[in-house]
């Protein structure tokens, strides 16, 4: 059996949950996701599990997953028990052979760099992500025996966000793709960025929930969902670099 994790908040949940109603999901706990995975292991005689955890939880740590809060949780408190209640690396990877993680869309409010970048703090700045990206990439690279997957950043609606905050997202995620993201090591990118963008600054009307509200719509989930369940299993299965 091949155990995948999938670390997320509500934009995670939109799309694990793809069409499936709430009240379809409260009596199954099964979401498009799941139901991929489950059709996928039905055909092909496979064993995949997944499950998903909102990481971190809102008490005691608190709501937060942004670049920082992955670096302070597995990085800086690193060890075979949890901080603050939130599992390690070292805990994840000894259960699971697959860990997703992501950000959600405040991710995408990036101040400008102050020239002095600190991998101790909680700004988001692009100086401190690169800092703490590193970081967390070089930890991920201890355990070789698990693959982790980390989807490019969540964009917010153009109503929803500045035009310089959308610019330096922008340059996060080329940063990501094209210097962060090395070849033929255990992390994978999964491009959630372009998905929502199509090409653009923002997250497109189309594509959200509303123009004020930045997370997915029900319609977007369910087309990534089937997308996103695929690409961890070509993951899994050795077919992306």
């Amino acid at each position: 059996m091949t155990k995948i994790i999938f670390l997320h908040h509500s934009t995670g949940e939109a799309i694990w949950k793809g069409e499936t109603n709430r009240y379809i999901y409260k009596l199954t706990s099964k979401g498009d996701v799941q139901k991929y995975f489950e059709a996928y292991n039905r055909k092909n005689k496979t064993s995949y599990e997944i499950e998903a955890l909102n990481f971190p939880k809102s008490t005691p740590y608190g709501w937060n997953n942004y670049p920082y809060d992955y670096y302070n949780i597995w990085v800086k408190n690193a060890g075979s028990g949890p901080f603050m209640e939130e599992p390690t690396l070292e805990m994840l990877t000894a259960e699971y052979d697959v860990i997703v993680f992501k950000h959600c869309f405040p991710v995408s409010r990036i101040v400008p760099d102050s020239g002095a970048p600190d991998i101790n703090s909680d700004i988001k700045s692009l100086e401190n992500y690169k800092l703490q990206y590193e970081a967390l990439k070089n930890k991920m690279h201890e355990f070789k025996r698990n693959k982790f997957i980390v989807w490019t950043p969540a964009a917010n609606t153009k109503l929803k966000s500045k035009e310089d905050e959308a610019q330096r997202t922008r340059e996060f995620y080329n940063w990501m793709v094209n210097e962060w993201d090395e070849k033929g090591d255990n992390i994978f990118i999964w491009d959630f960025y372009e998905y929502e963008t199509e090409g653009g600054l923002y997250l497109t009307d189309t594509n959200a929930h509303s123009p004020d509200n930045s997370h997915p719509s029900v319609v977007f989930s369910a087309r990534l969902a089937p997308l996103f369940g695929k690409f961890i299993i070509d993951v899994i299965e050795g077919r992306v670099d």
